[in-house]
């Protein structure tokens, strides 16, 4: 991970793609290609499919498990250059992940977060959304703190590993007696409908989560990530190539953000 890194450093490559541990990635990165100038801490990121046939950027995943309200600022300016400049979304909804709608729940960080994107002009805050909106195309960016967004997704990316792994096993041969050829055709038609919908939430087609807010583009993918996994990873490496994410955070950022001693 090291000798990666310092060739993204010194430019002899453009992203790093690792599936090490994250704990040291995030160390290692943070500590060599340096946070962006308004970036407190990176985030982890990824693209999720929704049910509107669109994308729903989430951040953080799991890099940091604390978060001030001034971090999750920066993380909804992060989130929308992505969901701008990667998923092609103009003007991104934003939204605060909370345990409840109503302005007087959630925990003294998220509440001062959302008083403050309520007065940023540039993002186009929607209010908060509860777990249950990750995947209904409700928001198009959602931000929350590494631990509610790391235990979010890997409830979801269970939930859907079973109903996948159910849906492609078969016990019609353990039964003596075979059903009518039409219960058969409306079965296969009924598990064909539900193949293509939770395919499309298949972990491995979104593997490869982005570490937002370096100078430089570090993907990580998951640690058992199958080939068709990886290659998603490597993916999502090269779109944040070709769109120039941390050059565009950063402009965004100065525009947004701008510091006091500028």
């Amino acid at each position: 991970m090291r000798v990666a890194l310092e060739l993204v450093k010194t430019g002899q490559a453009q992203a790093c793609v690792s599936a090490g541990n994250t704990g040291a990635l995030m160390g290692l990165a943070k500590l060599m290609l340096k946070s962006i100038d308004g970036i407190e801490r990176p985030a982890l990121m990824t693209i999720l499919p929704n049910q509107q046939k669109g994308q729903t950027v989430v951040l953080d995943l799991g890099a940091n498990v604390n978060c001030s309200s001034d971090m999750l600022v920066q993380f909804a300016v992060m989130g929308s250059v992505v969901a701008e400049e990667v998923a092609k979304i103009a003007s991104p909804k934003v939204a605060l992940l909370n345990i409840g709608e109503e302005e007087s729940k959630g925990l003294d960080n998220i509440r001062e977060a959302a008083a403050i994107l309520k007065e940023t002009a540039a993002i186009n805050y929607i209010g908060y959304v509860e777990g249950n909106e990750l995947l209904t195309g409700k928001t198009d960016v959602l931000v929350c703190d590494g631990f509610a967004g790391n235990v979010t997704l890997k409830t979801m990316e269970g939930v859907i590993r079973v109903i996948l792994s159910l849906l492609k096993s078969t016990d019609e041969s353990k039964k003596n007696k075979k059903p009518s050829w039409l219960i058969q055709l409306a079965k296969k038609w009924l598990k064909k409908r539900l193949m293509k919908r939770f395919g499309e939430l298949n972990p491995d087609q979104y593997n490869g989560a982005t570490l937002l807010g370096l100078k430089g583009i570090v993907i990580k993918s998951h640690g058992a990530a199958n080939e068709s996994a990886f290659k998603a990873a490597i993916e999502r490496a090269v779109q944040s190539v070709d769109r120039q994410v941390p050059d565009r955070i950063a402009a965004r950022l100065n525009i947004v953000l701008p510091r006091s001693d500028q």
